[in-house]
């Protein structure tokens, strides 16, 4: 996770939090983190960006200015696209309630209070990141609601809790894991700080247990994912955010943390089989398309991308960049699009992929999809 930050990365917020919660061991790449998202340009981020970057500042004991009222600002104007919008709409949202909660709960109130009046009219499927998220963000003002406030206050944010923590112990497996492998960071997070204990008794321990085997196992490799689950491994939670102690004498501007790239390998080749489709409705162009790739063994699913590309225009692919990584926003010139809530979904056979391109290996004579689908 800490060799991933470099003067050419997109600067996470989320892995700096991380870091200051569980104790860093590069200094310099804390450093340098910390100093690039201290020159973040904020018109570039989204709301719940904004959040984490408040919130991975306020971990590092520097002051985030002017985002804090900004993100106050935002949150103020924001509203969901319709009154049932997808569940992810309100991930962004929950951090900032948190990140604002955590500065000033009192003028935090009122947004807090229309989020969780919104959120308990919506019945959009049950995400598990977002009703963590939800989690954390209410049980942070649900505990500090400014003295003399309504009773009325506490009952609300009670009420979403309950609501939401109960459908993260409904997705508890008998294995420990919540919802998926790499929701259960966040949902373990939640599920230890709620002041309304879940219906279905959590056994830590066992999630712990099952963790701690996939990490040995290879499984948390992208660097967002490592940063999910390692402050639970430390025992802490967003809600520590405020409250981590800074080492004195590490002020002034870092230097560039060191890397060295492993020697390369021979592998032998697989082949991979990859399809496009588009069938939506209201989209000009429908195809589906299917191609049979070779590339080395233990290629992420990116190379098979690229491969796909060179050979055939017409699996021609664009990118963007997010936390998690790359995310494929375009196939075939046909793009996802928010307002249409569209998107390109990748599977493996039938089962949707719950890894990004650039972190998925395929395996020789898998059938992988790209679908161009609707959420």
């Amino acid at each position: 996770m800490e060799n991933s930050v470099t003067s050419s990365a997109f600067p996470n917020p989320s892995i700096l939090i991380a870091m200051n919660l569980a104790g860093a061991y590069n200094v310099e790449a804390q450093k340098l983190l910390t100093y690039k998202l201290m020159a973040s340009d904020i018109a570039d981020l989204t709301i719940g960006q904004l959040a984490l970057t408040v919130m991975a500042l306020t971990s590092s004991c520097r002051d985030p200015g002017n985002k804090v009222s900004i993100l106050h600002r935002q949150m103020e104007n924001w509203a969901p696209s319709s009154p049932n919008a997808q569940s992810s709409t309100f991930y962004g949202p929950s951090l900032a309630v948190l990140a604002l909660c955590q500065k000033n709960p009192e003028t935090t109130l009122p947004i807090a209070v229309r989020f969780a009046k919104i959120l308990l009219a919506n019945s959009s499927p049950f995400n598990t990141d977002t009703g963590a998220m939800v989690t954390l963000a209410l049980t942070c003002m649900y505990n500090k609601i400014p003295v003399g406030s309504e009773e009325g206050y506490r009952s609300l944010f009670g009420q979403v809790l309950e609501d939401v923590v109960e459908n993260i112990s409904m997705r508890i497996k008998d294995n420990g894991i919540i919802g998926d492998i790499y929701s259960t960071g966040l949902a373990m997070q939640a599920l230890s700080v709620t002041p309304k204990h879940p219906p279905k008794k959590w056994n830590c321990k066992k999630t712990m247990d099952t963790i701690l085997k996939e990490i040995e196992l290879g499984k948390f490799h992208n660097p967002m994912s490592i940063a999910q689950i390692l402050p639970s491994l430390k025992g802490k939670t967003y809600l520590d955010v405020p409250h981590v102690s800074c080492n004195p004498g590490h002020e002034g501007q870092p230097t560039l943390p060191s890397q060295t790239n492993p020697a390369p390998t021979s592998a032998s080749n697989i082949t991979v089989i990859y399809t496009i489709n588009n069938q939506l409705r209201g989209v000009e162009l429908h195809f589906n398309e299917t191609i049979n790739v070779s590339v080395k063994a233990g290629s992420v699913l990116l190379v098979v991308l690229e491969e796909a590309q060179r050979r055939s225009s017409m699996f021609k692919f664009e990118t963007t960049v997010t936390s998690w990584g790359l995310v494929v926003s375009s196939i075939n010139n046909i793009a996802e699009n928010v307002h249409h809530r569209t998107y390109w979904q990748f599977l493996s056979g039938k089962t949707p992929l719950n890894e990004g391109v650039a972190d998925y290996i395929p395996f020789n004579h898998e059938h992988i999809t790209a679908n161009f689908t609707q959420y």
